[in-house]
């Protein structure tokens, strides 16, 4: 398995369109995004101050976008820990697979955009943080 840590996590500055009556930003498989998306989910309703996810893919990569409100990912390699704080609709965070990732501290109205670039398959996912402890390290 590859080495991929929390550092392999990047954001993106997605483009931009102004115009006075709002604002409008498009995203490419393999271009905006650096994946060709298969899925794409939403999270909403979360009550402030709330967490999701906290699990890791084998192979899917994501990439969230705080589309309202903020939010935070905490990001761990098993070794290493980082959090990104999502607020503008125009940036989002790639997620390679390899990665422990959990959104956390979010604002009321918040809404978390997930493009995903797997169908969702129930054994990519690793729920157990054990698990996914021995999964970085090759047991």
């Amino acid at each position: 398995m590859e080495n991929i840590t929390v550092y392999n996590c990047n954001t993106f500055e997605l483009p931009k369109i102004k115009d006075r009556a709002g604002n409008i930003t498009a995203v490419h498989n393999d271009i905006e995004i650096p994946f060709s998306i298969k899925r794409v989910f939403y999270l909403y309703d979360i009550p402030g101050g709330e967490s999701r996810g906290a699990h890791a893919h084998k192979e899917c990569h994501q990439f969230l976008i705080a589309v309202s409100g903020s939010f935070e990912i905490l990001l761990d390699d098993g070794k290493t820990k980082r959090i990104v704080q999502l607020n503008r609709p125009y940036f989002g965070l790639h997620i390679p697979p390899g990665i422990w990732a959990s959104e956390i501290n979010f604002s009321s109205g918040a809404i978390c955009l997930v493009f995903a670039s797997h169908y969702y398959l129930e054994t990519d996912y690793i729920r157990h943080y054990e698990n996914y402890l021995d999964y970085k390290n090759g047991k």
